[in-house]
């Protein structure tokens, strides 16, 4: 195995064990705190910071992974994470309401930190180690995310079953013994200076990104506040208060991310390949945009029809959405390394995800509004618009080469 290779299956079997335990997080936190009564828009508050978080986490991420190394970056973002954990397991039941809810957005800010900073490296490292093939940069993205994807909804299960049969604290000592074996790995196996180089130097260098760059982190921030709007709070509350148990939602969720990770991972073989490395990928990023933002608009209109059985209608609707959904995600996560530099890749990476994490966060605020306010119709609304406004940026991506390396205006 040559040493590209090697360090790419080190960092991707890192993040794995990353996002295993991450996944578990959002499940035992939601479901936890659900069963203590607390309401639709507390649920999404408790995430706000955890999200927040993550849009300096990424910004400064890449920063540091470009002058330190993407190891030593890893290795923070998982000691971060056990870290989170740690606090979280210390909440009290004896407590109040407002120092419980304080208590857990700190924790969450904390975990919201760990997992960009991980994220950004990881995700850095695939550019390192792919070069400057682009067939093989495309198939070793889809890869990692769809793989990634397919573990976080190992996750969500395991958070269910873990809430279930360990209770809330002792499932957080087992998620963190979990990651400290991880960290030990990494420390051990990865090479400590593996992206290190020159970091800009101003914030007006770490912001100048090109053009292609500038739009696509745009339109990220539409495409994962549109999915986020339902699926952090809308969707596994609706199926909870349908009358389905802890593990089944989770099951549920663990299903479709799983399947979600699959249909990444098979991006590029749906995806006609370009020998240029655009002009084929972003037409093809826009169809795949306006086939997603129309799943949403059928499924308001069918919640608000009332059909029979309307849960095992919207986990059909949403099993649609999946599939356009990872395509379209794993096309972006391939143009944002296709426009990056190679010197400065991770704080080109970092960029993008800081923009991936503000839409997040805005899809966890307003999927707690918009569920409280309007329920399900009103979260799967929100999702329509945002997804029609992500399509319109689509539109503008540069798909020549020498137009998406262009330098923003000032």
């Amino acid at each position: 195995m040559n040493p590209g290779t090697r360090n790419y299956a080190l960092v991707t079997a890192a993040y794995w064990g990353f996002t295993l335990t991450d996944g578990a997080l959002r499940m035992l936190v939601l479901l936890h705190f659900y069963r203590l009564g607390y309401s639709p828009f507390t649920l999404a508050f408790l995430f706000l910071l955890y999200e927040a978080a993550g849009v300096v986490a990424n910004l400064v991420g890449g920063w540091l992974a470009t002058r330190f190394g993407i190891a030593r970056m890893l290795a923070v973002g998982l000691a971060t994470q056990i870290t989170g954990f740690l606090l979280l397991s210390a909440l009290s039941p004896h407590w109040s309401a407002a120092l419980s809810v304080a208590w857990v957005v700190v924790a969450q800010g904390i975990c919201g930190v760990a997992k960009d900073l991980t994220k950004t490296a990881s995700k850095s490292a695939i550019k390192l180690t792919a070069g400057a093939a682009s067939g093989r940069l495309f198939r070793w993205v889809a890869f990692f995310t769809g793989s990634k994807n397919a573990m976080k909804g190992v996750g969500f299960f395991l958070g269910g079953l873990l809430l279930q049969a360990l209770g809330f604290q002792h499932a957080l000592w087992t998620m963190a013994a979990l990651l400290a074996l991880v960290l030990a790995g990494v420390l051990a196996f990865v090479p400590p200076l593996m992206g290190r180089s020159k970091a800009s130097k101003s914030a007006r260098e770490l912001f100048a990104k090109n053009r292609g760059i500038n739009l696509l982190a745009a339109a990220r921030v539409l495409l994962f506040g549109a999915r986020d709007v339902w699926f952090v709070v809308g969707v596994p509350v609706f199926l909870y208060a349908s009358g389905w148990t802890f593990t089944m939602v989770g099951g549920f969720l663990a299903a479709w991310t799983i399947g979600y990770g699959a249909v990444q991972a098979l991006a590029p073989a749906i995806v006609r390949r370009s020998d240029d490395g655009l002009s084929r990928e972003v037409p093809a990023a826009r169809t795949w945009s306006a086939v997603l933002a129309a799943v949403p608009v059928l499924l308001v209109a069918l919640v608000a029809a009332e059909v029979p059985r309307l849960e095992w209608v919207v986990v059909g609707g949403l099993a649609v959405f999946g599939v356009a959904f990872a395509v379209n995600s794993s096309v972006h996560s391939y143009l944002i390394l296709a426009y990056a530099g190679s010197e400065k890749a991770a704080e080109d990476v970092g960029f993008y995800y800081a923009a991936n994490a503000l839409g997040r966060f805005f899809g966890t605020l307003m999927s707690g509004l918009l569920y409280q306010g309007f329920g399900l119709a009103g979260a799967l609304t929100g999702s329509a618009v945002m997804l029609a406004a992500c399509w319109a940026v689509t539109l503008a991506l540069p798909a020549q080469r020498g137009k998406a390396l262009q330098p923003a205006p000032h």
